[in-house]
């Protein structure tokens, strides 16, 4: 997985295999866990569980590491749009920004842009 952290804009841009979106996923569903990055100015995101309310994505600067806090509910949602990201047949990416009324991101939290493994932009297909 690569994490690159634009700090000037407050984002990470996230690059992974399926594999590695998954099991981001699973982490998430769990409440625990800390995976290794290979790449990027991050080296790892960390799950933590908790009450809530819905989720916090922050950046750790001092360790490097992607740290993500939150409520069942909200890490379940995450993890369903990490394993569609995941599994899309035609590449894409998923932004996730918090605003008003967000059902499940919390106010403060760092903006994501998770790409699907097949690349960022949608293939299009001829039709016949």
């Amino acid at each position: 997985m690569k994490l690159s952290w634009d700090s000037r804009y407050g984002e990470v841009d996230v690059d992974g295999t399926a594999e590695e979106l998954t099991a981001l996923a699973v982490a998430l569903e769990a409440g625990e866990g800390h995976l290794p990055v290979s790449e990027g100015e991050l080296t790892g995101v960390e799950v933590v569980g908790t009450d809530g309310p819905g989720v916090m994505i922050r950046v750790d600067a001092g360790r490097r590491v992607l740290v993500v806090l939150g409520d069942a509910d909200g890490r379940e949602l995450l993890a369903e749009g990490l394993r569609e990201t995941a599994s899309a047949d035609d590449g894409g990416h998923w932004h996730i920004d918090h605003h008003p009324g967000h059902a499940w991101l919390a106010e403060g939290s760092v903006a994501l842009v998770v790409n699907s493994p097949l690349g960022g932009m949608p293939l299009r297909r001829k039709r016949s």
